[in-house]
């Protein structure tokens, strides 16, 4: 079954919020978020994916469990076809008591976003080529946001962002926010390769200590 990005009246901020209102119960899974996400589609799904990462509180698992759903989500945008979520994934219970606040903090920063969004360059979301190029960026993000680097500092906030705003442009034909997060994917990339030298001469160091 093929996808179609539809373009949607209603702003980002509302949508997440009447998602949020929706979850009960002591946890939730992804594929009750999926069914309060409604026909918005799969790109409002990867921004509240993002949310969580957007405020500087940790939830265990959640990078996991999210990540792996942005993949596969995005490899669904690649290929034109709508995602299959293993039940690992789909069925992983989530505390409602920590997502839901850190959800609705990050609401906050979607609905301030909101306002500086609106359709231009065209080229940059118009075309099934493009969406298929933006869909390997928000694969490349959710690749970086399962790195077991959660006690690093902006280590999930820096692909989150990148991936919301991939996922913002194209749901919005806004190509101005797909460049940025195109921005975001190459300094989180840059960001990675400084922590990976960091712990390869710190390792270099140690073993000299010990010589």
């Amino acid at each position: 079954m093929s996808i179609e990005f539809s373009d949607t009246r209603e702003k980002m901020g509302d949508t997440l919020r009447r998602t949020i209102a929706s979850i009960e119960g002591e946890t939730v899974t992804l594929r009750q978020l999926m069914g309060a996400m409604g026909e918005q589609g799969l790109l409002l799904l990867c921004i509240l994916l993002c949310v969580p990462f957007l405020i500087p509180v940790s939830i265990p698992g959640v990078s996991t469990v999210f990540g792996a759903a942005i993949i596969l989500i995005s490899l669904a945008i690649m290929l034109n076809r709508m995602p299959w979520l293993p039940s690992k994934i789909s069925e992983r219970h989530i505390e409602t008591e920590k997502l839901i606040p850190a959800l609705r903090k990050g609401v906050d920063l979607i609905a301030r976003l909101d306002r500086f969004v609106r359709p231009r360059l065209s080229a940059v979301t118009g075309t099934a080529l493009v969406n298929r190029l933006n869909g390997a960026a928000i694969l490349y993000g959710g690749i970086l946001l399962m790195f077991p680097l959660g006690l690093i500092p902006f280590s999930n906030t820096l692909p989150g962002v990148a991936i919301l705003l991939v996922a913002t442009g194209m749901l919005q034909r806004d190509g101005v926010m797909v460049i940025a997060g195109y921005a975001f994917l190459a300094a989180t990339t840059a960001y990675f390769t400084a922590l990976a030298y960091a712990a390869y001469s710190a390792g270099q160091g140690l073993s000299g200590f010990f010589v």
